[in-house]
């Protein structure tokens, strides 16, 4: 189980907050989306945003996070039923899911600017290291 302190808390639940605010999915529909066995199916942005199945994943992974963030002294058992999914049924590299959590802590941080600090950073990335970890745990 995770420790998690009152400013990680609140730090994680202000951040996933901003994506009601504006943070768009681009910054990891790519990631997402972006591939499709193996093979890259959009080749620029404007391919990206302008393709609704995108835009609806990209809003089911958000989602997927405030589950997290309603659950964070149970990541692991929130996402177990996604481990299994993305594992054994689509057949997900599980370096996906890191790749979206570095795609995911740019796009804050560009947006953050000057608030990301190195205490916020900390805090974002340890919750999605264990979202991450969460993900992965049927691949071990």
């Amino acid at each position: 189980m995770v420790e998690w302190t009152d400013f990680e808390r609140a730090t994680i639940q202000t951040l996933l907050c901003l994506k009601h605010g504006g943070l768009q999915i681009i910054g990891i529909s790519h990631v997402v989306n972006g591939f499709q066995d193996g093979v890259c199916i959009y080749h620029n942005a404007a391919a990206i945003q302008g393709n609704t199945m995108v835009a609806v994943h990209g809003k089911t992974v958000l989602h997927g996070l405030d589950r997290a963030v309603k659950n964070m002294d149970d990541i692991k058992a929130t996402y177990a039923e996604l481990s299994v999914l993305h594992s054994e049924k689509l057949h997900v590299d599980p370096d996906n899911f890191r790749l979206l959590a570095d795609c995911l802590t740019i796009v804050v941080a560009a947006r953050m600017g000057a608030e990301f600090t190195a205490d916020v950073q900390g805090a974002f990335q340890k919750f999605l290291a264990v979202v991450v970890s969460s993900l992965g745990k049927q691949y071990h």
